[in-house]
């Protein structure tokens, strides 16, 4: 596989991002107003984070690698890319529970649902109650 070049998404380009996520990951939709990353080669997009802009924090969500591209490393690769955008304000995610090694990694801590503001909270109990196994994390800078 050629290199991945990582970057914002261009405007142009944002109905490709969701045609992706229907393929592959129908929950997730790209929303204009979301920080939205991607990694793509001559193929097109491989893989896809979006940010969830909120007034004191951000919400990673909907990280999507391609189901060709998976187990090569390319998820770590982007939260590397988008350490910018990570560093910005403080960042949250909530991960599916076998996901919590690739977020561990890229130094996201577990927290409480009781740690999180009440805008995360709220929405996290919304997704659990509808039967998603999910864990709250938090980025913490590396100083």
């Amino acid at each position: 596989m050629t290199k991945l070049r990582f970057h914002h998404l261009e405007p142009l380009r944002f109905p490709l991002v969701n045609r992706l996520y229907k393929s592959y990951y129908p929950a997730g939709k790209a929303k204009k107003d979301e920080i939205i990353w991607v990694g793509d080669n001559e193929k097109g997009i491989i893989c896809v984070v979006r940010f969830k802009q909120f007034e004191n924090i951000q919400l990673l969500t909907g990280m999507l690698v391609h189901p060709e591209f998976r187990e090569q490393g390319i998820a770590k690769d982007l939260l590397v890319a988008t350490k910018t955008q990570i560093n910005y304000k403080p960042c949250y995610c909530f991960a599916f529970r076998e996901l919590i090694p690739l977020y561990s990694n890229a130094n996201f801590h577990l927290v409480d649902k009781t740690e999180l503001p009440e805008i995360l909270s709220n929405r996290l109990i919304r997704y659990i109650s509808s039967g998603k196994d999910l864990v709250a994390m938090r980025y913490e800078r590396l100083t």
